[in-house]
């Protein structure tokens, strides 16, 4: 355990202070994916449940009363199934754009070394070359990750808001 540690650190240290920042917008993004997977598969059923429910004790079902108090349960129910999908897909498009930066900030350190050092000493250009490669791999496999899932999460909460809408039905 203490080795795979040192290799993340090492991993970490290689990659710069940008690669902290895209590992923080990472976790917050999954926390965010977790939530609702969570969500869709605990919480949701039951509050769907209720909603059907509340719509089928109405006695009035018919009246342009009922078709907007209708209308305002499908659109509660759409908004609680997606809540924090937007920010996701933001934090999904942010990370290639993060990688970016550790890019052009390890380009950065290895046009110092050259100036310093002179363009002779590749080794002293690799620290530079590892800032400049791993933020960009670690910011493309965050997005792809997230990007699949949010857009999981944005088919399922479009279908279950189709699935209530069909399950209140109006006469």
């Amino acid at each position: 355990m203490a080795e795979v540690l040192e290799r993340v650190g090492d991993f970490m240290q290689a990659g710069g202070d940008v690669l902290l920042l895209i590992f923080a917008i990472t976790m917050v993004m999954w926390t965010l994916i977790l939530e609702r997977l969570w969500y869709f598969r605990i919480t949701q059923p039951g509050r769907t449940r209720q909603v059907i429910d509340e719509w089928e004790a109405r006695t009035d079902q018919v009246s342009w009363s009922a078709h907007q108090i209708r209308r305002l349960l499908i659109s509660e129910e759409s908004r609680q199934l997606n809540h924090s999908l937007p920010f996701i897909k933001t934090l999904v498009a942010i990370c290639p754009l993060l990688g970016l930066l550790g890019t052009v900030t390890g380009m950065i350190e290895v046009f110092d070394v050259m100036a310093v050092a002179g363009n002779a000493n590749p080794r002293a250009m690799a620290s530079g070359v590892s800032r400049a490669t791993i933020p960009t791999m670690a910011g493309m496999v965050a997005a792809l990750s997230g990007m699949y899932f949010s857009i999981q999460l944005e088919r399922f909460a479009r279908h279950e808001t189709q699935r209530v809408a069909d399950h209140l039905i109006h006469q």
